[in-house]
């Protein structure tokens, strides 16, 4: 099987850093035109240069905040207006800080929601129609396992993970005449800032080390470790490809084999 996405022209969210960039580098070498979306407008700057390898394929960016929803909303509508229509679409944004979800506020439940699935669906409805002229949509959410198996001292998180899985499918059963497919990747533990700052945020909770922590998760992991970034992006560039056109609906769960559900 050889994949290629040549020719086709891709959107990656939270593309300057974590899995987020690997999947944008990944998407690049396999021939992809690639337009990146996150608020650092230096780090994207130099993204740009960083995948720049032979300039043949188009590459840019949007800096746009997700804290932001209206602001992002004029930008993709612009960019939508003044560029060739969208393959493929990958949703990625940070997540919330760690808690129980008895001690959440309620406004981090509604930023959450804002960044994650009010901005999903400004960038689905800027995108749609072109993916449906091209008969060709590959949209991609990286979410998280815990939409199988919920994660403890992430209560914010799992709730607003879970509504994005939902959104999904039921936006797979509505657009898959189309030619468009939507999925889900659920990283596990992950060699990123957000696995880090978990695992610090455990260690201050509980009084232990983070080695203690970070030990104790990978000790829940049957691979042993924690994930490279590029393993999410090799599964995010199969689901983006032709040869997934008939998977569609599903939540790819990239763990190691961590969580005990099917």
């Amino acid at each position: 099987m050889n994949i290629s996405l040549k020719n086709k022209n891709a959107i990656v969210c939270g593309s300057t850093s974590g899995i987020g960039k690997a999947i944008a580098i990944e998407f690049a070498s396999l021939g992809a035109s690639v337009t990146l979306i996150a608020r650092d407008e230096i780090k994207l700057k130099q993204m740009i240069i960083d995948l720049d390898n032979d300039g043949i394929q188009r590459l840019d960016f949007v800096a746009v905040d997700f804290n932001e929803p209206e602001k992002l909303k004029l930008k993709i509508n612009e960019y939508v207006l003044q560029n060739p229509p969208v393959h493929i679409l990958v949703n990625n944004t940070g997540g919330p800080p760690a808690g129980d979800i008895t001690k959440a506020d309620v406004s981090e439940f509604q930023n959450t929601f804002s960044r994650h699935l009010v901005c999903n669906q400004i960038l689905l409805q800027a995108l749609l129609e072109g993916m449906k002229k091209e008969k060709y949509g590959r949209i991609i959410n990286v979410i998280s396992t815990s939409v199988k198996q919920p994660i403890n001292d992430l209560g914010v998180s799992n709730t607003i993970r879970g509504a994005v899985a939902s959104w999904a499918k039921t936006l797979a059963n509505e657009a898959g005449k189309f030619g468009i497919t939507v999925n889900n990747v659920l990283p596990g533990a992950t060699k990123t800032e957000r696995i880090y700052e978990l695992i610090k945020a455990k260690a201050s909770m509980s009084g232990k080390t983070e080695r203690e922590i970070s030990d104790v998760m990978m000790s829940e992991i049957p691979a042993g470790r924690f994930a490279e970034p590029e393993e999410l992006a090799y599964a995010a560039a199969f689901l983006a490809s032709s040869s997934a056109s008939y998977i569609n609906g599903v939540s790819l769960a990239v763990d190691g084999g961590r969580i005990g559900c099917l």
